[in-house]
Protein backbone atom coordinates (compact mmCIF):
# COMPACT_ATOMS: atom_id res chain seq x y z
CA UNK A 1 0.00 0.00 0.00
CA UNK A 2 1.43 3.45 -0.54
CA UNK A 3 0.90 6.48 1.71
CA UNK A 4 0.71 9.51 0.03
CA UNK A 5 2.38 11.25 3.32
CA UNK A 6 2.95 14.28 0.95
CA UNK A 7 -1.17 14.97 0.09
CA UNK A 8 -1.84 17.93 1.22
CA UNK A 9 -5.25 17.64 3.81
CA UNK A 10 -7.58 20.68 3.62
CA UNK A 11 -9.52 21.71 6.57
CA UNK A 12 -12.51 24.04 7.34
CA UNK A 13 -13.20 26.64 9.75
CA UNK A 14 -16.59 27.40 11.77
CA UNK A 15 -18.16 30.32 11.08
CA UNK A 16 -17.18 33.33 12.64
CA UNK A 17 -17.88 37.21 11.82
CA UNK A 18 -17.05 38.51 8.77
CA UNK A 19 -14.16 41.77 9.01
CA UNK A 20 -15.20 43.04 5.96
CA UNK A 21 -19.50 42.62 5.54
CA UNK A 22 -21.66 43.70 8.18
CA UNK A 23 -24.28 41.12 9.47
CA UNK A 24 -21.78 38.63 7.29
CA UNK A 25 -20.51 35.21 8.56
CA UNK A 26 -17.10 33.73 7.18
CA UNK A 27 -15.62 30.46 6.75
CA UNK A 28 -12.51 29.49 5.56
CA UNK A 29 -10.43 26.29 4.03
CA UNK A 30 -7.07 25.73 4.84
CA UNK A 31 -4.35 23.51 4.65
CA UNK A 32 -0.62 23.83 5.92
CA UNK A 33 2.15 24.63 4.00
CA UNK A 34 5.18 21.96 5.56
CA UNK A 35 8.06 19.97 3.73
CA UNK A 36 10.29 20.19 0.18
CA UNK A 37 7.16 20.77 -1.58
CA UNK A 38 5.81 23.96 0.15
CA UNK A 39 7.04 26.44 -2.35
CA UNK A 40 5.26 25.22 -4.65
CA UNK A 41 2.22 23.89 -3.34
CA UNK A 42 1.54 27.87 -2.33
CA UNK A 43 2.49 28.58 -6.02
CA UNK A 44 -0.58 26.61 -7.02
CA UNK A 45 -2.61 27.39 -4.18
CA UNK A 46 -2.34 31.19 -4.99
CA UNK A 47 -2.99 30.70 -8.52
CA UNK A 48 -6.55 29.13 -6.81
CA UNK A 49 -7.03 32.32 -4.49
CA UNK A 50 -5.50 31.26 -1.66
CA UNK A 51 -3.49 33.34 0.61
CA UNK A 52 -0.76 32.22 3.29
CA UNK A 53 -0.50 33.11 6.66
CA UNK A 54 2.53 31.72 8.56
CA UNK A 55 2.55 28.11 7.71
CA UNK A 56 -1.42 28.33 6.59
CA UNK A 57 -2.74 28.46 3.12
CA UNK A 58 -6.07 29.18 3.21
CA UNK A 59 -9.26 31.04 0.93
CA UNK A 60 -12.64 32.11 2.21
CA UNK A 61 -15.41 29.48 2.11
CA UNK A 62 -18.65 31.02 2.68
CA UNK A 63 -21.87 29.36 2.26
CA UNK A 64 -23.95 32.05 0.79
CA UNK A 65 -21.03 34.93 0.02
CA UNK A 66 -18.45 35.10 -3.02
CA UNK A 67 -17.99 38.71 -2.23
CA UNK A 68 -14.24 38.43 -1.75
CA UNK A 69 -12.33 38.41 -4.68
CA UNK A 70 -8.75 37.66 -5.74
CA UNK A 71 -6.95 40.21 -7.38
CA UNK A 72 -3.40 40.00 -9.32
CA UNK A 73 -2.21 43.36 -10.73
CA UNK A 74 -0.81 42.89 -14.78
CA UNK A 75 2.80 44.20 -13.90
CA UNK A 76 3.98 44.47 -17.40
CA UNK A 77 0.82 46.68 -18.84
CA UNK A 78 0.43 49.10 -15.71
CA UNK A 79 0.65 52.22 -15.75
CA UNK A 80 0.26 54.80 -12.50
CA UNK A 81 -2.24 57.44 -12.46
CA UNK A 82 -1.18 60.95 -11.91
CA UNK A 83 -1.84 60.61 -8.32
CA UNK A 84 0.24 57.88 -8.17
CA UNK A 85 2.56 59.49 -9.71
CA UNK A 86 3.09 62.25 -7.25
CA UNK A 87 2.83 59.92 -4.36
CA UNK A 88 6.46 58.14 -5.93
CA UNK A 89 8.10 61.75 -6.02
CA UNK A 90 6.75 62.34 -2.55
CA UNK A 91 8.62 59.27 -1.47
CA UNK A 92 11.61 60.04 -3.23
CA UNK A 93 13.79 60.15 0.11
CA UNK A 94 12.92 57.01 0.87
CA UNK A 95 15.00 53.96 0.49
CA UNK A 96 13.64 49.66 -0.07
CA UNK A 97 15.60 46.95 1.47
CA UNK A 98 14.96 43.77 0.57
CA UNK A 99 16.20 40.75 2.49
CA UNK A 100 15.55 37.43 4.91
CA UNK A 101 12.73 37.87 6.81
CA UNK A 102 14.08 38.73 10.19
CA UNK A 103 11.69 40.69 12.87
CA UNK A 104 13.55 43.40 15.26
CA UNK A 105 12.24 45.57 17.43
CA UNK A 106 11.82 48.73 15.80
CA UNK A 107 9.52 46.85 13.40
CA UNK A 108 7.46 45.46 15.76
CA UNK A 109 7.32 49.22 17.82
CA UNK A 110 6.10 50.39 14.18
CA UNK A 111 3.93 47.08 13.84
CA UNK A 112 2.50 48.32 17.21
CA UNK A 113 1.55 51.99 16.77
CA UNK A 114 0.29 50.92 13.05
CA UNK A 115 -2.32 48.07 14.49
CA UNK A 116 -3.49 50.94 17.14
CA UNK A 117 -4.02 53.63 14.85
CA UNK A 118 -5.72 51.74 11.98
CA UNK A 119 -6.92 48.30 13.49
CA UNK A 120 -7.23 48.73 17.38
CA UNK A 121 -10.37 45.99 16.83
CA UNK A 122 -9.24 44.23 14.57
CA UNK A 123 -7.99 40.41 15.04
CA UNK A 124 -4.66 41.38 14.76
CA UNK A 125 -5.11 44.17 17.77
CA UNK A 126 -3.29 41.56 20.64
CA UNK A 127 -0.24 39.96 19.03
CA UNK A 128 2.79 40.43 21.06
CA UNK A 129 5.92 40.73 19.81
CA UNK A 130 6.45 36.96 20.30
CA UNK A 131 3.49 36.65 17.63
CA UNK A 132 4.67 39.44 15.41
CA UNK A 133 8.08 37.00 15.26
CA UNK A 134 6.12 34.53 14.36
CA UNK A 135 4.54 36.17 11.42
CA UNK A 136 7.98 37.33 9.92
CA UNK A 137 10.12 34.17 10.40
CA UNK A 138 7.58 31.21 10.35
CA UNK A 139 7.62 30.51 6.34
CA UNK A 140 8.63 27.57 4.54
CA UNK A 141 8.75 29.15 1.31
CA UNK A 142 10.61 32.28 -0.42
CA UNK A 143 9.62 34.75 1.53
CA UNK A 144 11.48 37.99 1.95
CA UNK A 145 10.89 41.26 4.29
CA UNK A 146 11.32 45.05 2.61
CA UNK A 147 12.04 47.34 4.88
CA UNK A 148 11.30 51.36 4.01
CA UNK A 149 13.93 53.76 5.55
CA UNK A 150 14.14 57.22 5.51
CA UNK A 151 17.31 57.89 3.24
CA UNK A 152 20.78 58.58 4.69
CA UNK A 153 23.43 60.54 3.42
CA UNK A 154 25.18 57.76 2.30
CA UNK A 155 22.67 54.76 1.95
CA UNK A 156 23.47 54.50 -1.93
CA UNK A 157 26.50 52.92 -0.43
CA UNK A 158 25.84 51.60 3.04
CA UNK A 159 22.72 50.10 4.48
CA UNK A 160 24.60 51.46 8.39
CA UNK A 161 23.55 55.04 6.89
CA UNK A 162 20.14 53.97 6.37
CA UNK A 163 17.47 56.55 9.00
CA UNK A 164 14.87 55.28 10.67
CA UNK A 165 12.18 52.74 9.40
CA UNK A 166 8.71 54.29 8.38
CA UNK A 167 7.45 51.09 6.81
CA UNK A 168 7.76 47.32 5.90
CA UNK A 169 5.83 44.19 3.99
CA UNK A 170 6.05 41.16 4.11
CA UNK A 171 6.24 39.50 0.69
CA UNK A 172 6.46 35.93 -0.79
CA UNK A 173 8.39 35.34 -4.25
CA UNK A 174 6.46 33.05 -6.38
CA UNK A 175 7.43 31.93 -9.33
CA UNK A 176 4.67 34.08 -11.45
CA UNK A 177 4.48 37.27 -9.24
CA UNK A 178 5.36 38.38 -6.14
CA UNK A 179 2.71 38.33 -3.30
CA UNK A 180 2.27 40.83 -0.58
CA UNK A 181 1.49 38.69 2.75
CA UNK A 182 1.22 41.88 4.88
CA UNK A 183 2.48 45.56 5.17
CA UNK A 184 2.32 48.15 7.69
CA UNK A 185 3.39 51.45 7.50
CA UNK A 186 3.89 54.98 10.32
CA UNK A 187 0.67 56.11 10.82
CA UNK A 188 2.00 59.75 11.53
CA UNK A 189 3.34 60.11 7.95
CA UNK A 190 -0.39 60.13 6.53
CA UNK A 191 0.83 62.74 3.97
CA UNK A 192 2.70 59.91 2.56
CA UNK A 193 -0.03 57.45 1.33
CA UNK A 194 2.69 54.92 2.48
CA UNK A 195 0.37 51.82 1.54
CA UNK A 196 0.25 53.33 -2.11
CA UNK A 197 4.01 53.82 -2.48
CA UNK A 198 4.95 50.27 -1.15
CA UNK A 199 2.19 48.52 -3.80
CA UNK A 200 3.91 50.93 -6.85
CA UNK A 201 7.31 49.54 -5.34
CA UNK A 202 6.49 46.05 -5.22
CA UNK A 203 5.28 46.72 -8.77
CA UNK A 204 8.62 47.63 -9.56
CA UNK A 205 10.43 45.42 -7.79
CA UNK A 206 8.08 42.47 -10.04
CA UNK A 207 8.61 44.23 -13.12
CA UNK A 208 12.64 44.45 -12.70
CA UNK A 209 12.47 40.42 -11.51
CA UNK A 210 10.66 39.53 -14.79
CA UNK A 211 7.70 38.13 -12.88
CA UNK A 212 4.09 39.33 -14.62
CA UNK A 213 2.12 39.58 -11.62
CA UNK A 214 1.50 41.16 -7.72
CA UNK A 215 -0.60 39.56 -5.86
CA UNK A 216 -2.80 41.88 -3.43
CA UNK A 217 -5.27 39.32 -2.13
CA UNK A 218 -8.74 40.23 -1.51
CA UNK A 219 -11.50 42.60 -2.80
CA UNK A 220 -14.59 43.38 -1.59
CA UNK A 221 -16.46 45.03 -3.60
CA UNK A 222 -19.05 47.01 -0.86
CA UNK A 223 -16.17 47.10 1.78
CA UNK A 224 -14.45 50.77 1.95
CA UNK A 225 -11.35 49.26 3.29
CA UNK A 226 -10.67 47.24 0.81
CA UNK A 227 -11.46 50.37 -2.44
CA UNK A 228 -7.82 50.67 -2.64
CA UNK A 229 -7.11 47.74 -3.95
CA UNK A 230 -9.13 48.67 -7.44
CA UNK A 231 -7.02 51.24 -8.24
CA UNK A 232 -4.07 49.42 -9.73
CA UNK A 233 -5.18 48.58 -13.51
CA UNK A 234 -5.25 46.56 -15.14
CA UNK A 235 -5.70 43.75 -13.34
CA UNK A 236 -7.00 40.25 -13.41
CA UNK A 237 -9.63 39.19 -10.80
CA UNK A 238 -10.37 35.33 -9.89
CA UNK A 239 -13.93 34.41 -11.49
CA UNK A 240 -15.49 30.33 -11.52
CA UNK A 241 -13.95 30.74 -14.93
CA UNK A 242 -10.64 31.50 -13.90
CA UNK A 243 -8.14 34.53 -14.22
CA UNK A 244 -10.29 37.19 -16.32
CA UNK A 245 -9.08 40.70 -16.80
CA UNK A 246 -10.54 43.69 -15.16
CA UNK A 247 -10.81 46.74 -16.02
CA UNK A 248 -12.65 50.01 -14.53
CA UNK A 249 -14.48 52.51 -16.37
Amino acid sequence: MTIHSQTPQFFLTSPSPCPYLAGQFERKVFTHLIGDRAPDLLDLLTQGGFRRSQNIAYRPACERCRACVSVRILVREFQPTRSMRRVWLRNGDLVGRIGDPEPSSEQYSLFRRYLDSRHAMGGMSEMSVLDYAMMVEDSQVDTRLVRYLRRGPDSRFSERSDGSLVGAALTDVMNDGLSMVYSFFDPDESERSLGTYMILDHIERARKMGLPYVYLGYWVKDSPKMNYKIRYQPQEHLTPKGWERYEEG
